[in-house]
C-alpha cells in the first residue's frame, strides 16, 4: 500500500495511546506514507511521532469544498480509530479500498467494508491494546501485552524549544508538575489536595509548577500558596513548551488527562489519579511507560463497580501520592 490514514480526531491522551498502532503499521509497511488525521490542537503531539509521515488537519475540512475533502482522503486504507460520521462518509466517496472501523457504529454499516466487533466500554484491555483490534484485516491477530507497547516510546521525540525565562533558574530535575484540571474529561482530585501536596513537596525541597490552560488557571491561580518554590504556568505555555517542560521534570501528578499521558510517554514518573469505574478505570487509561503509576482509593468501590457516579477519587490521600512520587524506579 502507498498510503494509510489513521483517523483519530479526539484528544491528546487518546492520540498518544494510538502511537503503538502507528509503530506497528510503519514496521509492517515501511515504504507506506502514514497519514494521521486529527484536530489542530494535537498537531504538535503528532509531530513528535517519528513514524508518522504527514499530519492531515480535520479542522480545515469545514472550509473546503466536498471535492477537496475527498481528494485529501485518497488512500489505500483508512483506519477509523475514533469513529466520525463525516470522515466515514467521505472515505467511501473517496473510494478507499480498505475502510476499517468498529461494527458498533450504525453509520459504519454503510461506509466501512471491514467492521470489527469488539466493545471498548466493557473490555478490561487497555485503550492502546484495543486499537490493535482494528488491525485484524491487515493481518494482526494477537493482542499485544500492555508492557510490550512501551517500546513505542522510542518513537516519541521531545521538541527542542525555549521555556519562559521564569523557569531559567529552576532545577527541573527536582521539580514536580501538578496539573489539577482536566477540561471535564475526567473525575478530578480536589484542588485543596493539590495545594496540600504542593506545600509538603516544597518542605521536601522540591520545586512545584502548576500547569493548565488559561481558563483552568482561573479556577486555581488565586488560591495557590505564595512561595518562592511554587510556580503557576497556567496559560503561559504552548503545547510544544508543555511537552518540553514535562519531559524535563522529575514527575507529574494529574488525573486521566493529556499531560499525564505526555509524562508517561516522555519517560518521567507519571502519577495518575483515577476512579475504578468502567470505562474510565486505569486498566484502560493508565499512561504508557514503565514509570507510570495509577492510583485509586478503592479498587472494589461498590458504587464504581455498579457504574454509578462516584467521588471516591477524592479520598486518595496526599501521603499515597507523595509515596508514589518518592518511590524509586
Amino acid at each position: 500500500m502507498d498510503k494509510i490514514i489513521i483517523s483519530r480526531t479526539d484528544s491528546i491522551g487518546d492520540v498518544i495511546l494510538t502511537l503503538p498502532l502507528c509503530v506497528w503499521l510503519k514496521k509492517q509497511f515501511p515504504q507506506t506514507e502514514l497519514v494521521f488525521l486529527g484536530r489542530i490542537y494535537t498537531k504538535d503531539i503528532i509531530a513528535c511521532f517519528d513514524v508518522v509521515d504527514t499530519f492531515l488537519n480535520f479542522d480545515d475540512f469545514p472550509s473546503l469544498p466536498t471535492s477537496e475533502r475527498i481528494a485529501r482522503l485518497k488512500a489505500d486504507c483508512i483506519i477509523h480509530v475514533f469513529p466520525n460520521r463525516e470522515i466515514a462518509a467521505l472515505s467511501k466517496k473517496a473510494k478507499i479500498p480498505m475502510r476499517i472501523g468498529t461494527a458498533h457504529r450504525i453509520f459504519h454499516l454503510l461506509t466501512c467494508n471491514y467492521r470489527l466487533n469488539f466493545s471498548r466500554k466493557q473490555s478490561l484491555l487497555h485503550e492502546s491494546q484495543l486499537n490493535f483490534e482494528l488491525l485484524k484485516p491487515l493481518g494482526f491477530n494477537e493482542t499485544p501485552s500492555f508492557d510490550s507497547l512501551f517500546q513505542s516510546l522510542n518513537h516519541f521525540n521531545i521538541p527542542t524549544v525555549s521555556l519562559p525565562t521564569e523557569f531559567s533558574g529552576i532545577d527541573l530535575s527536582n521539580t514536580i508538575i501538578l496539573h489539577p484540571k482536566s477540561q471535564g474529561s475526567a473525575v478530578e482530585w480536589p484542588l485543596e489536595k493539590y495545594i496540600e501536596l504542593a506545600q509538603v513537596l516544597v518542605q521536601q525541597k522540591k520545586t512545584v509548577i502548576f500547569t493548565g490552560t488559561e481558563n483552568e488557571g482561573k479556577e486555581f491561580s488565586a488560591i495557590l500558596p505564595v512561595h518562592p518554590q511554587i510556580f503557576d504556568s497556567s496559560g503561559k505555555l504552548n503545547l510544544n513548551q508543555l511537552i518540553c517542560l514535562i519531559a524535563s521534570c522529575e514527575a507529574l501528578v494529574a488525573c486521566s488527562t493529556g499531560p499525564y499521558h505526555i509524562a508517561g510517554i516522555s519517560g518521567i514518573k507519571a502519577i495518575g489519579l483515577f476512579s475504578p469505574r468502567k470505562p474510565i478505570h486505569p486498566g484502560r487509561w493508565k499512561a504508557l511507560g514503565d514509570k507510570s503509576v495509577a492510583l485509586v482509593f478503592d479498587s472494589s468501590c461498590s458504587n464504581c463497580r455498579k457504574g454509578k457516579a462516584c467521588s471516591c477519587i477524592e479520598n486518595i490521600s496526599v501521603q499515597s501520592v507523595l509515596s508514589a512520587i518518592n518511590e524509586a524506579h
